[in-house]
């Protein structure tokens, strides 16, 4: 299914003439359409899996964070302080409404704003899609910056569909985070889910990224 329906033209025509922030002040975050506003199945998997040894202490970082589940999970699996940060205050507004987590904290915040604190793990599902594709490769420059040597960056690519000239969300295949990260990374995980949302079946891949 590509994205051309009424509701994601409104949804593009919103976000092109008002920002983010319109979209949830009229309630119009497809977003969360695709997940149901439940944890990814493949998340889920690759965090409890012992392929990979994730960090137990330190910091996470969740861009793009809407209400703020993905950060709650990584908090709660992993034990780390987690920080959501979303562009629109109403969305940061509704993640600090949901059941609140002592390690887990949500702020406005422009992902590419210069700053000096670094992550042990970055989680991004659906972020890297919202960018117009002249932005990727500032975002993978801030990645590069903002995880730490030896931390990982966790990239859930999605929705992998028949090329379209419009978004968001934007046309993307996995070779597109790979182009932008370049060579201070290591791919250490690189596959279609065993399971995955209903929406999201033979449309979605995890890669998971290592930093040098």
């Amino acid at each position: 299914m590509v994205f051309q329906s009424k509701v994601f033209s409104k949804f593009r025509e919103i976000v092109a003439t008002s920002g983010w922030d319109a979209t949830w002040k009229e309630q119009l975050t497809p977003w969360e359409k695709w997940d149901g506003m439940e944890i990814q199945p493949p998340l889920r998997e690759v965090i409890e899996s012992d392929r990979v040894e994730w960090p137990r202490q330190g910091q996470a970082l969740v861009p793009g964070c809407g209400r703020g589940n993905d950060a709650r999970f990584i908090a709660t699996s992993l034990g780390l302080k987690v920080i959501g940060i979303d562009i629109s205050p109403i969305a940061v507004e509704a993640a600090q409404q949901e059941t609140p987590h002592e390690n887990v904290s949500f702020r406005v915040g422009d992902f590419f704003a210069s700053t000096d604190e670094q992550f042990d793990l970055i989680y991004d599902y659906t972020f890297f899609v919202a960018l117009p594709p002249s932005m990727r490769s500032d975002w993978g420059r801030q990645m590069t910056k903002l995880v730490k040597t030896g931390g990982f960056l966790i990239t859930l690519v999605f929705p992998i569909d028949p090329q379209v000239d419009n978004g968001p969300p934007f046309f993307v295949r996995p070779n597109h985070y790979e182009e932008v990260l370049g060579s201070a990374w290591e791919k250490v995980i690189d596959e279609v889910p065993t399971e995955s949302s209903p929406t999201h079946v033979n449309r979605d891949r995890m890669i998971v990224w290592k930093r040098l």
